[in-house]
């Protein structure tokens, strides 16, 4: 995985939140939620903010969350001990309907 966190290019305010999946370790003798709320915490400053940023906390196929970050926050999160990595979100259209077969 890599080692720093890719910034997305938006032309949008770079203090705009945008939705980001934060790899970590597994957490070892801990709630995998509680970790990513602990996580978020130490950079967005309060459990509440931290709350109110995660979207979802990912603890089957991967270890790790989505929560909505600015740009700065994201910077800082990638040096907090035990991120792997961090990327934006992306949403992809899956096409649907007829399809012909040749």
């Amino acid at each position: 995985m890599a080692e720093s966190a890719p910034k997305s290019v938006d032309s949008a305010d770079s203090s705009t939140p945008a939705v980001h999946i934060v790899y970590v370790e597994k957490p070892d003798n801990e709630e995998p939620e509680a970790y990513h709320i602990r996580t978020l915490t130490a950079v967005l400053g309060s459990e509440e903010a931290a709350r109110e940023a995660l979207l979802y906390s990912y603890k089957n196929a991967a270890s790790g969350f989505s929560a909505k970050l600015t740009p700065e926050q994201v910077s800082e999160i990638s040096k907090q001990p035990g991120v792997l990595q961090v990327v934006p979100s992306r949403t992809l259209q899956v096409h649907s309907g007829p399809m012909q077969l040749h």
